[in-house]
């Protein structure tokens, strides 16, 4: 069973894994829409009344990796979908957050990452400007490829009027990739607003 994370939780992925040899994981991001009651009179007559109203959100994951010094050396997002070596890839843009499970998935080769690479920050942002008022039922998860299994999950909870979320990161510990659970809300719109302050949390 995957371990659950508070906020700045973090857990050994090798040891979740039973130590059987964690080379391909994938870092999911899944979050819906709130649903928002629509208003009444004639207008909203015309659109269906009160009935619930979903809007679509537009949230993008992104892989930030940095090397020792904590300087960017690679950016995945859904502008560029694969690193530079390939070991780093992106599912694609989700532009709703429409049906269950992962919305978007990085999906990660351990054994190809360049060594120069010791951390991997996971991000979400809202490239439309949503804010997190308008999410829900929005989570980041680690999966180990090999098997399939959820290792770890973090729950974001926490609404607010904030367009972005450093998420995660995924750090390499004496031959070990630590996953932690940040949650540190931003205001950025895109990977690149990001960086920064992703770099100061690793």
């Amino acid at each position: 069973m995957a371990i659950s994370l508070q906020k700045n939780a973090s857990v050994s992925l090798a040891k979740e894994a039973g130590g059987s040899g964690l080379s391909k994981i994938a870092l999911g991001v899944g979050w819906d829409a709130v649903q928002q009651k629509k208003k009444g009179g004639f207008f909203g007559g015309l659109l269906g009344g009160g009935a619930a109203a979903e809007t679509e959100i537009d949230l993008d994951a992104s892989c930030i990796a940095f090397d020792g010094r904590g300087s960017v050396v690679d950016l995945v997002w859904f502008q560029k979908l694969a690193s530079d070596d390939g070991s780093i890839r992106h599912s694609g843009d989700n532009l709703t957050g429409e049906g269950d499970g992962d919305d978007e998935t990085i999906s990660i080769d351990l054994a190809r990452l360049p060594a120069t690479i010791e951390t991997l920050v996971l991000t979400v942002n809202s490239f439309r400007g949503q804010t997190f008022n308008e999410v829900e039922n929005a989570f980041g998860r680690v999966v180990d490829l090999s098997t399939n299994r959820e290792l770890a999950r973090f729950d974001i909870t926490d609404a607010g009027t904030h367009t972005g979320i450093i998420l995660a990161s995924l750090k390499k510990a004496g031959g070990e990739w630590v996953f932690k659970a940040l949650g540190e809300r931003t205001s950025g719109r895109t990977a690149q607003d990001l960086s920064g302050a992703a770099r100061g949390l690793i």
